[in-house]
């Protein structure tokens, strides 16, 4: 009796030790979700979260070329957000982005509509032909816009040779140095670019559609563009609204191509919100506070694109 009852205060301690054993591993369980998550996170708060809230910051802050030296940036709220939506050049950029980005997306996404309608038929060298249209795509923008150059030079370039040959032209088109030809010229570089994305999504696309569709509407004498219009779009509105809306998003961001072809110029034709921000950051003018509320009108452009692109995605989900 007395050896159970000096047993007693023993296995009370080991109870208590295995109810502590039993409260650590749910802690320790939820750490290890939390351990793998920390190297995204760190990423994201460097790499996103910080530089964003810093553009937000300069951006309410008269911040110049002799703030880096001194320190000095006053906040001034958002006196630069009331300079730009008062700056004349701040609105012809916006025009010009408005113009190239629907502009771009419209014959990108028809001419490559087209491209993936041909390609889903079986021909010989079908699959190289599509290899061959993936060249522009996969080639560096900096690279595109060289070559484009060169192609649209007024005087050297091979496009107002050939038109001159042709007797297309009497003289030679000012491609990237006329006022009212630069933004064309700008545009031809830009749609060649962005067709191999939209084939291959849509071509993508229009494999899933079932044969027996055109074939029954075959039966009821339907042609190709009947069953264009009333099979093949319908089905492919689900891809179509993917495709525009990230190259929505992916247009309006546009730098590169402009920047190698015009810089902007002649005379703004071709200036759009990028190059515009660049120019009013680190293009002589140093007014890093009027190019961060540049940026972040982008921002916000793009976020609200993205926003709308997500809740497309969710309504298809919920249709299906």
């Amino acid at each position: 009796m007395s050896r159970a009852i000096a047993s007693l205060p023993a296995q009370g301690w080991v109870g208590k030790d295995a109810r502590r054993r039993r409260v650590r591993r749910p802690a320790r369980a939820a750490a290890v979700p939390l351990a793998f998550l920390l190297p995204v996170l760190v990423f994201a708060v460097l790499f996103f979260v910080y530089p964003l809230a810093k553009n937000v910051q300069v951006s309410l802050q008269d911040y110049n070329l002799s703030s880096l030296y001194t320190g000095a940036a006053p906040y001034v709220g958002l006196r630069n957000y009331t300079h730009l939506w008062h700056d004349p050049v701040f609105r012809t950029a916006v025009g010009n982005t408005i113009e190239f980005t629907l502009l771009s997306i419209f014959f990108q996404l028809t001419i490559g509509l087209g491209l993936a309608v041909f390609f889903v038929r079986n021909f010989p060298l079908n699959a190289l032909l599509r290899s061959l249209l993936l060249v522009p795509w996969l080639l560096p923008l900096v690279v595109s816009g060289t070559v484009f150059r060169w192609m649209l030079d007024t005087n050297n370039g091979i496009v107002n040779r050939i038109l001159l040959d042709l007797h297309l032209v009497g003289t030679p088109v000012p491609w990237l140095t006329g006022y009212h030809t630069a933004m064309a010229g700008v545009l031809i570089c830009n749609i060649w670019i962005g067709i191999p994305f939209n084939m291959v999504i849509l071509y993508g696309g229009l494999q899933t559609i079932p044969a027996e569709l055109y074939e029954a509407s075959a039966l009821d004498g339907a042609g190709g563009l009947r069953q264009f219009w009333s099979i093949t779009l319908p089905m492919l509105r689900p891809v179509l609204t993917v495709v525009s809306t990230l190259g929505l998003i992916y247009t309006l961001k546009v730098f590169d191509v402009i920047w190698v072809l015009t810089k902007g110029g002649p005379a703004n034709a071709t200036q759009n919100l990028t190059t515009y921000g660049y120019q009013l950051s680190f293009g002589g003018l140093s007014r890093f506070g009027a190019g961060a509320a540049v940026g972040n009108v982008l921002i916000v452009v793009s976020l609200v694109l993205s926003l709308i692109y997500l809740r497309s995605r969710r309504s298809e989900g919920e249709g299906r």
